[in-house]
């Protein structure tokens, strides 16, 4: 790692932990007075009634203000992908999987880039499989031990607790993540598993979009993304739809079945790619808190300042004029949850991550409902939330809370496992 990226990373993660000692708000009692934006309400002032009035007018309206105020807007450079499959072992898994590698190569006028798309594919199940697809934080090999798995190059966060030194990793952090990814349970019940390693597309830490695919996209003369342009979080949705370009002509794949999960900020990343790309048949928001599932007016837990403060590279520039203006924002994150419809979606949060405000994530999922019943699709339509560990699911929305803190647990997958049985497969 070169010394300005290291001096970059040292001021970033002292930045985050400024950040994170600002006051938060845990208490009820102190959430503000607020009206959530009308999500069937045109920017005309016309009730939004159908299905039609939806699709062409209203649904436009609010996915084109989270491009251009929140996630950013793609830019036009054209950046091509070409798909190479490096590795393919059919039997690996003790022989339940065929694993494959696909290096990923983006090029423009301006140079390459390459990542790698991790598959696992159950053997044995006739014709093609359902997918889940998603990103992970420390690489591919973190989410099994398998030897058969490629270690990357790129640039990874230090974690002693990972063996993660210098910020390249090694053997020893093979499988760290596995708790998080259960991929002999998942292709035991029929499901394949994509994950491509974030830092792969775009490294995680404030560098001024130098690294990763961000100056592929730079027009002649320019050094960043403007201020309605993407951060990462809208580059890392955009890698995911490549991912799918790729799913969709390897016969092994049911790509019509094809299911976007992700955990955290990576939460809000699976949100905005599958709102972004209605080719993906669901999507999966794992504690996505703040800028994903949960409602920003409620200025609980984290918060739109904080947030832009400690990760100032996650969202497009225009986002931070609303740091501590919730109130001034046109927009929510249950009109984000509506946009899904009529897909189904899964929202999870966990008792003990109160940052992520669980009852803000629970709620615009419940204030998406309107939007659902034009389809006439049911979705969840009690302002109270289940029960901890007492899943509420339906064809539209579908939500639980789980004991514990942020993570991804066993209970969460197999949850995600029966969502998917009844509304994907």
């Amino acid at each position: 790692m070169n010394t300005r990226k290291n001096i970059c990373f040292i001021f970033f993660s002292l930045f985050c932990s400024i950040g994170y000692s600002q006051e938060t708000n845990y208490d009820e009692s102190k959430v503000p007075n607020f009206e959530l934006p009308k999500v069937l309400l045109s920017k005309s002032g016309k009730d939004v009634s159908s299905v039609n009035d939806w699709e062409n007018i209203r649904r436009p309206e609010v996915l084109k203000m989270f491009s251009e105020q929140m996630y950013g807007t793609v830019p036009e450079t054209e950046v091509s992908v070409n798909f190479v499959v490096r590795k393919e072992i059919n039997t690996a898994l003790s022989g339940e999987a065929t694993l494959k590698e696909i290096d990923m190569i983006f090029s423009s006028k301006n140079g390459r880039h390459k990542a790698s798309l991790l598959l696992f594919i159950p053997n044995g199940v006739k014709g093609p499989v359902p997918m889940f697809l998603g990103l992970n934080f420390y690489g591919n090999h973190t989410v099994n031990p398998s030897l058969e798995i490629s270690l990357h190059q790129s640039f990874a966060r230090n974690n002693p607790n990972f063996y993660i030194f210098n910020n390249r990793v090694d053997d020893n952090s093979r499988g760290v993540r596995s708790s998080r990814w259960p991929v002999e349970y998942i292709i035991r019940q029929g499901y394949g598993l994509g994950v491509i390693y974030y830092g792969d597309l775009d490294p995680d830490f404030d560098d001024d979009f130098q690294n990763g695919l961000h100056p592929l996209f730079y027009k002649d003369g320019q050094s960043r993304p403007t201020e309605k342009e993407w951060g990462s979080i809208g580059l890392w949705s955009w890698g995911l739809s490549r991912a799918l370009d790729y799913l969709e002509t390897d016969v092994q794949v049911d790509e019509e079945k094809v299911i976007v999960f992700g955990h955290s900020r990576l939460g809000k990343t699976s949100l905005w790619t599958g709102v972004q790309d209605e080719r993906f048949a669901a999507a999966i928001s794992n504690d996505s808190g703040c800028g994903g599932a949960a409602l920003s007016k409620r200025e609980f837990g984290e918060t739109l300042q904080v947030i832009n403060n400690a990760f100032p590279h996650w969202f497009n520039d225009y986002f931070t004029r609303y740091n501590d203006q919730e109130e001034d924002l046109p927009f929510d994150q249950h009109m984000l949850i509506s946009l899904m419809a009529p897909r189904p979606v899964y929202i999870a949060s966990a008792q003990g991550d109160e940052w992520a405000d669980p009852k803000g994530e629970y709620l615009s999922g419940y204030y998406a409902h309107p939007v659902y019943e034009l389809y006439n699709i049911q979705s969840y339509n009690d302002p109270t939330p289940p029960e901890v560990n007492e899943a509420r699911m339906s064809p539209g929305v579908s939500y639980h809370m789980r004991s514990g803190n942020h993570d991804v647990k066993q209970y969460d997958w197999v949850k995600y496992i029966e969502f998917a049985d009844r509304f994907v497969r």
